[in-house]
């Protein structure tokens, strides 16, 4: 069965960086898009990031760009999210979600998989 397993979450302060991973089995990880979402305490979950299947494209809220980078292994089928300058409003769970049927949206209805989540904690 697929399975999406995130690691690399914690407590920083700001200012700091974290790169969170997502390893991927059971899945054609080559031919998914996958995208990271987070949920903030007390609202509700967010696009973050997003990269096609081959990593040449890559989306972005507004409120990451610049900040956050998006990248993954084909090889290792691992997705990565490297998170600089944080700050306490990056404070949520992070999520990694796959979508293999071949979109690139920034909607959580068109995931199919998700992992169990990654807590991040900014403190100031």
């Amino acid at each position: 069965q697929v399975q999406l397993v995130e690691s690399g979450g914690g407590s920083v302060q700001a200012g700091d960086s974290l790169r969170l991973s997502c390893a991927a089995s059971g899945l054609a990880f080559s031919s998914t898009v996958m995208s990271w979402f987070r949920q903030p305490p007390g609202k509700e979950r967010e696009f973050v990031a997003g990269i096609s299947q081959s990593g040449m494209l890559t989306k972005y809220d507004d409120s990451v760009r610049g900040q956050f980078t998006i990248s993954r292994d084909n090889a290792r089928n691992i997705v990565y999210l490297q998170m600089n300058s944080l700050k306490p409003e990056d404070t949520a769970v992070y999520y990694c979600a796959a979508d293999s049927t071949g979109g690139f949206g920034r909607t959580e209805a068109r995931y199919e998989y998700w992992g169990q989540g990654t807590q991040v904690t900014v403190s100031s």
